[in-house]
């Protein structure tokens, strides 16, 4: 059965960075006229050529962001369910070797958890769990789905990844999405990062947007955390992973995060710096790519970056986040997968978009029977 593991294997790392690498200002102003860019026009986008034309690349974003999505920003909320784990990842807060306080949300914590987003606005949720089978596998997943489904529009995952017959009970629950990330498309510095649990399975990890394409999900987000390998390559081959998906799983829509090393209890330091120009090169360069797929922003990034971003390419946006479970009302104090860095309140955001002429969206569309 062909994935994107077949694809991938057609690659190699070194050579994609050379490339990338070598891009021209010619590469660089042709990608820019390109009536349909392709992933050569990527690579020059992407390119460190293609600073220099840092302005004309946000002006380009800019303006097929508003034709496509108008002056709109999706809004969503993060709730964490679990911090129980049984992976180890050198740069997660959850990880097993982490002597923290582990919690699992009950049915009524959860809906304590929803009624407070539900305060706020929010109709659209994204869940997310560590990686513990036992404890947070799908039985506990699937209640959680169909718990929360009468009380919001829209409900994602951001959980373990999970056997194609495991995504298809969700869905008939009621689940809309799924995020999973690859972390590092580079196959050695990923086994340096997960060196115990399931998730130390990386052609199992690479082949979960096929499960979940087969499965029928409507959305799925995929993306690398920057800090691990060199950004522009991990940014390379999830562009090469987007394409291969939209080729194959056409009725699927699809999103893609930019989360860059945040600090947590343990600390690790990125390998290579991904600086602020260098995420808003990326993220025009993904919107000039494709100008239907959803680019979605977290508030692991700093207030003033979110605010200039949002006008050139962003289209999905998070606000007052917490990364721990319960931490909206059950138990604030508990500690957090990663340090947020925009910690103002949703209210907060939602006027600063509309001072810049950009309507917050809660909800977009709801399920027809």
């Amino acid at each position: 059965m062909s994935s994107f593991k077949t694809v991938l294997a057609q690659y190699d790392w070194d050579e994609v960075l050379e490339s990338i690498q070598q891009k021209s200002i010619v590469d660089v102003e042709r990608a820019l006229s390109a009536v349909k860019p392709d992933l050569e026009d990527f690579k020059a986008l992407i390119s460190p050529a293609a600073k220099a034309y840092l302005e004309p690349m946000a002006t380009k974003s800019r303006l097929i962001t508003k034709k496509r999505f108008g002056n709109t920003m999706q809004m969503y909320a993060p709730m964490y369910l679990s911090n129980e784990c049984q992976n180890i990842c050198t740069y997660c807060g959850f990880s097993l070797t982490n002597k923290i306080p582990r919690r699992t949300l009950t049915d009524a914590e959860i809906l304590k958890e929803a009624e407070f987003l539900k305060k706020k606005g929010y109709q659209h949720i994204l869940l997310v769990t560590g990686e513990a089978n036992r404890t947070v596998g799908i039985d506990y997943l699937s209640n959680a789905v169909r718990l929360l489904t009468p009380h919001f529009a829209n409900i994602s995952i951001e959980v373990q990844p999970l056997d194609l017959e495991e995504y298809e009970r969700l869905i008939d629950d009621g689940l809309y999405a799924t995020l999973v990330y690859q972390e590092t498309y580079h196959r050695e510095t990923y086994k340096i990062h997960h060196p115990k649990g399931k998730k130390s399975n990386f052609d199992y990890r690479l082949e979960t947007p096929d499960r979940l394409g087969k499965a029928g999900i409507h959305k799925i987000g995929i993306g690398a955390l920057f800090g691990l390998e060199d950004w522009r390559a991990d940014s390379f081959f999830t562009a090469l992973h987007l394409k291969y998906l939209q080729k194959t799983y056409w009725k699927t829509k699809y999103s893609i995060s930019f989360p860059r090393l945040r600090p947590f209890s343990g600390g690790l330091e990125p390998k290579v710096e991904m600086t602020d120009p260098d995420l808003l090169q990326l993220i025009c360069a993904y919107r000039i790519l494709d100008e239907d797929v959803e680019l979605s922003i977290s508030t692991r990034e700093q207030q003033k970056f979110r605010d200039h971003i949002a006008h050139l390419g962003i289209t999905s946006m998070s606000a007052e986040s917490k990364t721990n479970p319960g931490g909206y009302v059950v138990e604030p104090q508990s500690l957090e997968q990663f340090e947020i860095s925009d910690e103002r309140s949703t209210e907060t955001i939602a006027t600063m978009l509309r001072e810049n002429g950009i309507e917050p969206v809660w909800k977009d569309w709801e399920k027809a029977w």
